[in-house]
């Protein structure tokens, strides 16, 4: 089985064609899928497909042709629709079932009801997201080519349909996809891990452009696009058109205005870094975090990853901080009773126990250890800092998200998923929800450069006190006000304008953010005028309506909340907007001259690959009597019942290739690489101490290719062996690891304190003579002494 629609002969039936079209508007876009299949079977089929949605983003169009016949989703209350799709089934006719999973928001559930034997159908749908802004100001678009496997809590019931699918041979299928790109401030470049056509500009001021995928790119990993603006922190404002067909007062009848606020951060607050936290790392170590960080060769395990990740972090905390390690899995245990304060001998026990740690715990229960951890009293003046390392699988995210926010006060999360096909709803969510930072690491990227910006955003400074101010204009705020931006973050923030002033193509607009950075107050201006293009397919307008309703569902969570008020008013937004909640679904019937379905519909669960630009699960049912289900030898079936029900089922876990501890503290090495040689960033990094300082040893010597006695020969006069060490890891470090400088970052600057506090009295012989024995030729002044 190894992909495309299957029959039950288990002959592929594989998907002909995926088209894919971006629309994007500054920071959002707009995009809609067409994909195209066949039933080449001589009965109907009744298919339900699961597939992952960005969890900001937001569904706004589902259409599907069967032959001739073009049916299009109306967004109905849940019940409603799900009552609807079953009679229409039940009676023969052809209908269609979108629905938000009730266990996470980034997972969708496609109903496609009884196809035809012999008949082609195409389905097209429409989503708009906001684009993540990238380290290096550019804006990403990604394209998921993996759904992983949803891990659903024992006792929980039903779980979602979810699972990877390797197709050896190949994708089977063709995509097509295209940009276009419109900007307030000129595009510079467009950028892609996969083969693009050339970019092509569609006028004289570079604001409006278009760029391809090349014909042939084979579907097998994520299509990822990278952004350029030119003024990037520049605050800028797009405003839209409200619909011709809607009434003037209401969402989608008013002009609606989208503001993205990008701070930028002066050196002097970049460089201020606090030596007080709790730091408490929580880390993944299910099943599924024995599988590799990508398909290509030499790709690391996850687990092994972040043990190198986890070493990094525990050699790059401040010295008066506390600090904690959790694992977790169908348990979790942790380092220490609570959390200690950082030495030497704390950190030593933590490396240890680091190096023994595998992806052995069984599932994914990630909301009990984040209940301990809240019990836990915080210490004062150490805002506790969680670091948690997921590769996303759980079925109880919105429990999870519940407990992160009532815990919001106390705590900032920094999330971090791990490879390909991590759940964003809950990566997103636990940063969202606590004023934290989310990152994403997948394909060949190193997870511990982007950990150690986190880390950054950790101790630096961030952006508080945001207040806005609207000059002279009447509006409803449909996002949610801004606690705080970390360093590279941006909101975007979304008003509805109201009033007749905002009917009239002369008005003016003006709002002004105000804020504090560390001790500087700024603030940031955008004017913009009402004379409004055409419409532009209301995505700004779509994507306020889901701030608004994600913030509505978000308060139905709390205790004493009105929750059947709140419920109308998000049913309210969906139906008015089209966009997708958790109260509605799309539901489109074709009442044709369909045979009425006798006995009950029957469940055949087959893998195929990407759909609507991803891989996620299909299962058929044929209109006949009751067939065995197919089983996976990953995971035993965990699908709902489309008709009443639950099925339960575990989570058969995969196996961890148990890593094994090398003797000199340094990292493990896999069984089957066990003859690799070590990485001698890892190996310097292990030995240094919590103080910054190394030590004279031979598996120091070794780093650099030599011997302890090598290295001792050439101490110069009235040095001592330790500050000889640390100087020369300094001058390696800079000399032959400059490109990794975002890792080593805090250990050199820890080594940099600590040599101040020796008084070197000859530190500029010492530099000579180390770039002598080393082959360097780094300056004593870019070492920072």
């Amino acid at each position: 089985m190894d992909c495309g629609l299957l029959t039950n002969k288990n002959e592929p039936v594989p998907l002909k064609h995926i088209e894919v079209d971006l629309q994007v508007q500054g920071h959002v876009a707009t995009v809609t899928s067409t994909l195209q299949y066949i039933n080449v079977e001589e009965h109907p089929l009744e298919a339900v497909f699961v597939f992952p949605m960005p969890s900001r983003a937001a569904l706004c169009h589902f259409s599907a042709k069967i032959a001739d016949q073009e049916i299009v989703a109306e967004v109905q209350e849940k019940q409603e629709a799900r009552e609807q799709y079953d009679d229409a089934v039940s009676s023969g006719q052809q209908a269609f079932l979108l629905e938000e999973s009730e266990e996470s928001v980034d997972v969708f559930k496609m109903s496609v009801g009884s196809l035809p034997p012999g008949q082609s159908s195409t389905i097209t749908f429409i989503y708009i997201i906001e684009l993540s802004v990238q380290a290096d100001h550019s804006l990403q678009f990604c394209l998921p080519a993996v759904l992983n496997p949803r891990y659903t809590p024992a006792g929980s019931g039903g779980g979602i349909v979810s699972e990877i699918t390797s197709s050896s041979s190949g994708i089977p299928y063709s995509l097509s996809f295209t940009a276009h790109l419109s900007s307030p401030n000129p595009i510079t470049k467009v950028e892609s891990k996969c083969p693009l056509e050339p970019l092509m500009f569609l006028n004289t001021d570079h604001t409006k452009a278009k760029v391809s995928l090349c014909a042939g790119h084979m579907f097998d990993r994520d299509v990822e696009l990278y952004l350029y603006y030119q003024n990037p922190h520049q605050l800028t404002a797009i405003v839209e058109a409200g619909s011709p067909a809607a009434q003037p007062g209401t969402l989608l009848g008013d002009p609606v205005v989208m503001v993205s606020f990008y701070p930028e951060f002066p050196e002097s607050v970049m460089s201020s870094m606090s030596s007080c936290g709790e730091f408490v790392f929580v880390m993944d170590r299910s099943g599924s975090m024995s599988c590799a960080m990508h398909n290509g060769q030499g790709a690391q395990e996850r687990i092994e990853c972040a043990r190198d990740t986890l070493l990094l972090l525990l050699k790059s905390l401040p010295m008066d901080c506390y600090f904690n390690i959790y694992g977790f899995g169908s348990h979790y245990e942790s380092f220490f009773p609570k959390s200690v304060q950082y030495s030497q001998d704390t950190m030593e026990q933590a490396v240890k126990k680091v190096n023994e740690m595998q992806a052995n715990m069984g599932g994914t229960e990630i909301l009990q250890p984040l209940e301990h951890i809240y019990k836990q009293p915080c210490i004062p003046n150490h805002p506790r800092q969680l670091f948690i390392f997921t590769d996303g699988e759980v079925g109880n995210t919105k429990d999870v998200l519940h407990c992160v926010k009532s815990n919001a006060d106390v705590h900032r999360c920094f999330s971090f998923g791990i490879g390909e096909g991590a759940s964003s709803a809950l990566i997103t969510g636990l940063a969202e929800n606590s004023s934290g930072h989310a990152q994403f690491v997948s394909g060949k990227e190193r997870m511990q450069a982007k950990v150690m910006q986190s880390l950054r955003y950790a101790l630096q400074p961030a952006v508080t006190d945001i207040t806005e101010d609207w000059t002279g204009l009447s509006f409803t705020r449909l996002s949610p006000p801004i606690n705080s931006l970390f360093h590279g973050q941006r909101a975007l923030i979304y008003a509805q304008l109201k009033g007749e002033e905002c009917q009239n193509p002369d008005t003016k607009g003006k709002m002004s953010v105000r804020y504090r950075l560390g001790d500087q107050e700024a603030t940031n201006t955008v004017h913009f005028s009402l004379k409004l293009a055409e419409e532009s397919g209301l995505a700004i307008h779509r994507l306020g309506a889901r701030s608004l309703i994600r913030s509505l569902e978000r308060d139905e969570q709390d205790d004493g909340a009105d929750k059947e008020a709140l419920k109308a008013r998000v049913v309210e937004l969906s139906k008015q907007s089209g966009v997708s909640s958790s109260h509605t679904a799309f539901i489109a019937v074709h009442k044709g001259s369909g045979q009425a379905v006798k006995g009950p519909l029957v469940k055949r669960r087959i893998p195929t690959p990407m759909v609507m630009a991803c891989r996620m699960q299909v299962k058929m049912c044929k209109v006949a009597p009751m067939a065995a289900p197919m089983a996976d030898s990953r995971c035993a079936p965990m699908s709902r019942r489309l008709r009443g029900g639950r099925q339960s089922a575990n989570l058969l876990q995969m196996s961890a290739c148990a890593p094994v501890p090398a003797s000199d503290g340094s990292f493990a090495m896999n069984p089957d690489t066990a003859e690799s040689p070590k990485d001698p960033l890892l190996q310097l990094i292990s030995l240094q101490k919590a103080l910054g300082c190394w030590e004279m040893e031979s598996a120091f010597a070794e780093v650099f290719g030599r011997t302890e006695k090598e290295l001792i020969e050439q101490i110069p006069a009235q040095v001592k062996p330790d500050v000889w060490a640390t100087l020369l890891a300094l001058i390696w470090l800079h000399g032959f690891k400059i490109d990794a400088q975002d890792e080593w970052q805090f250990l050199a600057m820890k080594a940099v304190a600590w040599i101040r506090t020796q008084k070197v009295v000859n530190q500029s012989e010492c530099v000579r003579a180390g770039n002598a024995l080393l082959g360097c030729q780094v300056k004593e002044d870019a070492l920072g002494l």
